[in-house]
């Protein structure tokens, strides 16, 4: 997926000043005329050419910024393709400084009723700057006059002052593209590696010098030209059970190794080891010295840890007690905001200030606790090969007791000790102490969850179905369910709705246990009414023994799929079914009773009927044992629920004697 491109930026190769290689602008022919991509017939647009070039340099205000040019042309064959002409660009802002985006332009294409070709140009007062958070913002515009067969061109330019954070460049999109390019220009003043990620090969790169392109106040450098080029670039399609598709995106990231100050000479080394970025957590106000007020926590713990001689019952009692005490204010990150008393004393604060509090609080009881850093899934996964403080943006405690390891996040009053949420199960996670090395951890081997649903049920003269569905969650499950429980004013709301959502099913009777006993499996018990037949005077009847948790599409609809299929955790999921008929009827075809296995133990999905005269039971197993199955995996996944949904679709018939 990761494929590194050292720049040293001392390119031995053709010195001379590169040309600029942005495509021609403005009308097609053959482009407005063109009704289909051949490549991908079904795609609603494709992107006939891009272009993106970034560059180091000097700008007219006498600063040194990251000036990045971005044209683009796009055919849309019908509707499903108009979000394409609405175009987003992020930016970003400190305190003090702000990226800046000039010389926009858009036209659009079209041929009128009359086969004649008209083009229509952007608003300059259409054009739209909203702010998003405290130092975000976007600014919007949408190419005018759309509509199907037309093909629109935009232009712009975005200056930036963080030339730290060099443009990324994403080859792959939601809709093909015919051609992508990306040119950079980079002083040797600057020194990045570049990593390609993704499944598909560059078609074009060339690099070149080229001489003194850099001069400020006296200082002078050559500059790297790099072009990078990919053509025939397949739509990216998302799919279920994946994490952020910039994982899988391929597209080319720069990182910053070392920079000298063209005014001064002085050279920063800016790619670090771990030990650097120990040191630096371990001293840092928002971080390390959080750690360190062991004295503020022991006192405001022993109240709480009074009476309780294990570690495990302190540290259990210590969690609960700040899941209650913090409300979460919706911030994350990983350093705290304005320190961990005045959170505690606020009752309220960001990821940061609850679980740094936890896992300071862990400590001076004298429990073993450390911090282990994380990207969410949605953040994206760490580059492992350079440490970056701003690949994490989650940090959750490890606390350890007994020889066994406990992550804890106490941000969630719903989530039970030693389970995390799964947008924490991601990747790896870098564990933090003061007193030892950092070193990983791998987070998706961390949990498992299940389920188990035991239906007992009578079918009456009358038609009716009564009986008793009993479910229990464990796990992440258990989480979920008091979760969509809680949403609720009270438990008889929940059961209310839940009857509402329940076809030809009445919910007679209800009683939910462990409901806040988090450590303890939820437990559901339901006295139902089926309203299964309406005569029973019928030789035959038809059931399906899937009622309760039909699954009747495949999540898994690719041909090929380039990414892995990631669950987050392993899981196991159960039904037994006890039925009793009326004396009258038997079992004259029986449901399907299968094993379908995935290759290495990766899971399975079993059924299984036994049935003694007026009474059968069916149970089935649907098991996954891994967390992640590989792209490899995925046409083993992808049959294992063809079958799945085939079987949940027959049904078994009931005759009468």
């Amino acid at each position: 997926m990761k494929k590194l491109l050292l720049i040293s930026l001392l390119f031995i190769g053709i010195q001379h000043i590169a040309v600029a290689q942005d495509f021609k602008e403005g009308f097609v022919q053959e482009e407005v005329d063109m009704r289909r991509y051949d490549k991908d017939t079904a795609a609603h647009a494709v992107y006939l050419n891009e272009y993106g070039n970034s560059r180091i340099d000097v700008t007219s205000d006498d600063h040194i910024r990251l000036i990045y040019n971005y044209h683009a042309k796009i055919k849309i064959f019908d509707n499903k393709g108009f979000s394409n002409g609405t175009i987003e660009i992020p930016i970003h802002n400190s305190d003090d400084v702000s990226e800046e985006v000039t010389d926009i332009t858009g036209t659009t294409y079209y041929k009128d009723d009359n086969g004649l070709i008209q083009k229509i140009d952007l608003d300059p007062k259409k054009v739209f700057k909203t702010k998003d958070y405290k130092y975000g913002s976007t600014v919007k515009f949408a190419l005018p006059g759309l509509r199907n067969g037309c093909v629109i061109e935009f232009r712009y330019t975005l200056i930036s002052p963080y030339w730290d954070s060099f443009r990324k460049w994403e080859f792959q999109d939601d809709i093909p593209k015919i051609y992508s390019q990306y040119e950079v220009h980079i002083p040797g003043f600057w020194t990045f590696n570049a990593s390609l990620r993704g499944p598909y090969k560059l078609t074009k790169t060339t690099s070149e010098l080229e001489r003194e392109c850099f001069t400020s106040h006296g200082s002078k450098s050559d500059c790297s030209h790099l072009v990078y080029g990919m053509k025939d670039i397949p739509a990216f399609v998302v799919e279920d059970y994946m994490t952020s598709p910039k994982n899988f995106l391929s597209a080319i990231y720069f990182e910053l190794v070392e920079w000298t100050n063209p005014y001064t000479g002085v050279k920063t080394l800016v790619s670090k080891e771990w030990k650097d970025i120990d040191r630096q957590l371990k001293i840092e106000d928002a971080f390390g010295s959080q750690l360190k007020r062991k004295d503020l926590m022991k006192e405001r713990m022993a109240p709480v840890i009074a009476g309780k001689t294990t570690e495990m019952d302190k540290a259990t009692a210590i969690y609960a007690y700040l899941q209650k005490w913090y409300k979460w204010n919706e911030y994350i990150g990983i350093s705290s905001s304005d320190g961990i008393k005045r959170a505690m004393d606020a009752h309220t604060g960001s990821i940061a200030d609850i679980n740094l509090t936890l896992i300071t609080a862990l400590n001076a009881a004298g429990i073993n606790t450390e911090a282990v850093l994380l990207s969410t899934r949605e953040h994206g996964n760490i580059n492992t090969l350079y440490p970056v403080i701003s690949d994490f943006n989650y940090v959750v405690a490890k606390t350890n007791i007994d020889g066994k390891s406990y992550y804890l996040d106490a941000t969630d009053p719903l989530l039970s000790f030693g389970v995390l949420q799964l947008k924490c199960l991601n990747d790896k996670g870098r564990v933090i102490s003061l007193d030892k090395p950092s070193y990983w951890v791998e987070l998706s081997t961390l949990q498992k969850t299940s389920e188990i649903h035991t239906l007992d049920l009578i079918l009456l003269e009358n038609g009716k179905i009564k009986g008793t569905i009993t479910n229990y969650y464990s796990g992440y499950d258990a989480y979920l369910q008091r979760k969509a429980i809680k949403k609720f004013n009270s438990v008889d709301e929940y059961i209310e709705d839940l009857d509402g959502k329940l076809p030809k099913i009445k919910i007679l009777k209800s009683n939910i246990s462990n409901l806040d006993s988090l450590g303890q499996p939820l437990g559901e018990v339901f006295e139902v009414e089926i309203d299964a037949f309406e005569n029973m005077n019928k030789a035959h009847l038809v059931f399906n023994p899937f009622f309760w948790e039909k699954r009747t599409t495949n999540p898994f609809k690719l041909a090929e799929r380039d990414y892995p299929v990631d669950w987050g955790m392993a899981r196991d999921n159960r039904l037994v079914l006890t039925m009793h008929l009326p004396p009258q009827y038997v079992v004259e075809t029986p449901p399907q009773v299968v094993a379908f296995a995935l290759p290495n133990s990766g899971g399975m999905f079993v059924t299984n009927f036994d049935n003694h005269d007026n009474e059968f039971t069916f149970s089935n197993i649907t098991r996954f044992t891994k967390a992640i199955y590989m792209p490899e995996e995925y046409p083993y996944l992808k049959e294992l629920y063809n079958k799945i949904v085939l079987t949940e679709k027959t049904d078994m018939v009931f005759k009468k004697k």
